[in-house]
């Protein structure tokens, strides 16, 4: 199952979509409104959030299934967003060319410890349709695109689309600088829903891509696989637990295969981050 937040009617919805249908869980019980909701009822019942949903879907009036994924919010607000570097030897050798120190990032690659850093603040987190943006002082900026682990009370409870947004030049001048390459306004976002662990099925197996429109002409079209990630979410959600103590919802990007070579974004450009058994989330693209 996958579930949104969306607009019906001038009026926020928390709806679970089950193959073509959709319903309407905020109509189907008081207190549940949110995806907080929805984990919370699973998490003191033992059980799953898919389990539970399903324990109300008969009294959820039906939706029109398009119109919940065309009015797609940001699907729940994380307290934290954290991410992971160089999971994908890809990765590695980008971080080599934009800096110049590929054996520092080589060893994150191949050390037991994964690399995790803070992201984003609910402030400068986007949900589907909100501007990301690019930095003023960075001349070298590029979307990526990752699968986002949704974490609850510490256990993965589903998954998401996560885009990291990255001032590739402010990092490569020095790894140091990684916070203000990584952290500024509106520097991620994740959406367009949550899908749940049972739907998603095997998440170091899925099909993923990115497209980057600019001016209706295509700038960068490609395509990779999670099989190419050589952490599993279980092990970072585990490094990002320890001796941490995690808000109540959080999310965790967990690296990237897709970087554009010789590219930087614009004001204008429009990013689609498609995720097999997810969805598709598209973010056009603001300077900050």
């Amino acid at each position: 199952m996958r579930y949104y937040r969306t607009a019906v009617d001038g009026e926020t919805k928390f709806v679970v979509r089950n193959d073509e249908k959709a319903y309407d869980l905020t109509a189907a019980r008081d207190g549940l409104t949110s995806f907080v909701d929805l984990a919370t009822v699973a998490e003191v019942e033992g059980t799953t959030v898919d389990e539970v949903a399903e324990g109300v879907i008969d009294d959820a009036p039906l939706l029109d299934a398009d119109a919940v994924t065309d009015g797609a919010a940001i699907p729940a607000m994380p307290d934290e967003v954290w991410a992971a570097g160089v999971t994908y030897q890809i990765s590695s050798d980008a971080r080599e060319e934009e800096s110049g120190r590929g054996e520092m990032y080589q060893g994150a690659f191949e050390n037991e410890r994964p690399e995790i850093f803070f992201k984003a603040t609910p402030e400068r987190t986007m949900g589907p349709g909100e501007a990301v943006g690019i930095r003023n002082d960075s001349d070298w900026d590029v979307p990526e695109p990752e699968l986002a682990v949704v974490v609850f009370g510490g256990e993965i409870v589903g998954y998401t689309i996560g885009n990291d947004m990255s001032s590739r030049s402010i990092e490569g001048e020095n790894p140091l600088y990684l916070p203000q390459a990584k952290i500024y306004d509106r520097c991620a976002a994740i959406g367009p829903c949550i899908a749940s662990p049972e739907t998603v099925g095997d998440p170091n197996d899925l099909e993923f891509s990115m497209t980057i429109e600019r001016d209706g002409e295509t700038m960068f079209d490609g395509a990779t696989s999670t099989d190419q990630m050589v952490r599993t979410p279980e092990e970072l959600v585990s490094y990002l637990t320890r001796h941490n103590a995690v808000p109540e919802l959080s999310v965790l990007m967990t690296g990237t295969s897709l970087v554009p070579d010789d590219f930087t974004l614009e004001e204008g450009d429009h990013v689609s981050i498609d995720i097999e058994n997810i969805g598709m989330l598209e973010n056009p693209v603001v300077e900050v």
